[in-house]
């Protein structure tokens, strides 16, 4: 589950705004923070900052593109835009060439439910190597093709 999470490094943050309605945005600093955290930088996430000191409820997906499979996070949200956490977390993405000067805040995440979330794909009995490869194919032969024109290859 950490390693996915490290190896895609993109989440998608689920919100909730002042008025009920939904925001979702991807973050592409998402990582793991520690065995019961998810961390990520405030770039330039304006509105899911704003609701998630309104509302700290957030779930996160995470998912591989290519073999549709991933995890959902959900959790309590707590944003710091200084202190002692702040600047660990500052630290360690200086550490992996992330340029820390545009970073606004950081958002930790407690993770208080975990769950894998896989394609369906899967329910016609494809194995991960056989899902991996049919949507490598669509995304490197069919750009402008939808998902409903996407059919197995005939040697499945």
């Amino acid at each position: 589950m950490m390693a996915l999470v490290r190896q895609q490094r993109l989440g998608f943050v689920a919100s909730v705004a002042p008025d009920g309605s939904p925001n979702v945005s991807p973050k592409g600093s998402l990582t793991v923070w520690d065995d019961q955290h998810l961390l990520f930088a405030d770039i330039d996430s304006p509105h899911t900052v704003r609701n998630l000191k309104t509302n700290p409820r957030t779930e996160i997906n995470v998912v591989d593109p290519f073999s549709r499979r991933g995890y959902r996070f959900a959790g309590k949200a707590t944003v710091f835009h200084a202190g002692a956490l702040y600047f660990q977390a500052l630290d360690r993405y200086k550490r992996e060439g992330a340029d820390v000067r545009r970073i606004r805040a950081v958002v930790l995440i407690e993770v208080l439910h975990a769950a894998p979330l896989v394609s369906p794909a899967y329910t016609g009995g494809f194995s991960e190597e056989e899902v991996r490869r049919l949507w490598e194919e669509y995304y490197s032969r069919s750009p402008n093709k939808t998902v409903v024109d996407l059919t197995p290859p005939s040697d499945f």
